[in-house]
């Protein structure tokens, strides 16, 4: 099993990106939290990844410390979640921002994630509750050892934003919309989807 990268980013279209270990690319797909937090392409940066291999596929999904890769591995374990729905839940919450969701059994905060209904939410939380008993959230306490987060330039933002949210399973119409309603000259596609994401609720 692969548990670590450490190389230099190639590509970033989220939620994909692309890392260079000693010449060999590596594809991996990532969480928006974690994609918030990457460094310029070209600069070298370590992720901890989770492994999956499937019959027809062997899948890298990469996060900035070990607690999000827990968080995922706790996520995949519940039924009915698979690494899909774990990324979209990690894309729409913070780490500590799940963790305190599910504390607080906020169903509000995990129905505006796409794919996941009332029921969903509330069978989530009770499933995740005991499984986070041991977890304590410490705000700020995510965090690459990057100074700022440098954003690759691009050449449509907006288009990258709009492709990021209907890979994480917004519909297209829905996408468009939110990302038209932040659109502001000069802005990266990373903030136009965090605040896209803000806006969705």
């Amino acid at each position: 099993m692969i548990g670590r990268l450490t190389g230099i980013l190639l590509e970033k279209q989220p939620p994909h990106i692309v890392l260079d270990v000693q010449g060999v690319g590596y594809e991996l797909d990532a969480p928006m939290s974690t994609i918030y937090q990457l460094p310029a392409l070209g600069e070298r940066v370590t992720l901890h990844t989770h492994m999956v291999v499937r019959e027809d596929a062997q899948l890298l999904y990469a996060f900035a410390d070990k607690r999000g890769r827990e968080l995922f591995r706790e996520l995949i374990r519940l039924n009915g979640v698979g690494p899909k729905l774990a990324l979209a839940l990690m894309s729409g919450m913070e780490v500590d921002e799940l963790v305190m969701a599910v504390q607080h059994q906020d169903v509000s905060a995990f129905v505006r994630i796409p794919g996941v209904g009332k029921k969903t939410a509330e069978r989530l939380l009770i499933e995740l509750r005991d499984r986070f008993k041991a977890w304590e959230s410490t705000p700020g306490g995510v965090s690459l050892a990057v100074t700022g987060l440098a954003a690759a330039p691009v050449a449509k933002p907006s288009a990258d934003a709009v492709s990021a949210l209907i890979s994480l399973g917004y519909k297209p119409q829905e996408a468009s919309r939110a990302v038209s309603v932040v659109d502001e000259e000069g802005l990266s596609s990373e903030e136009l989807i965090r605040r896209a994401l803000k806006g969705m609720v």
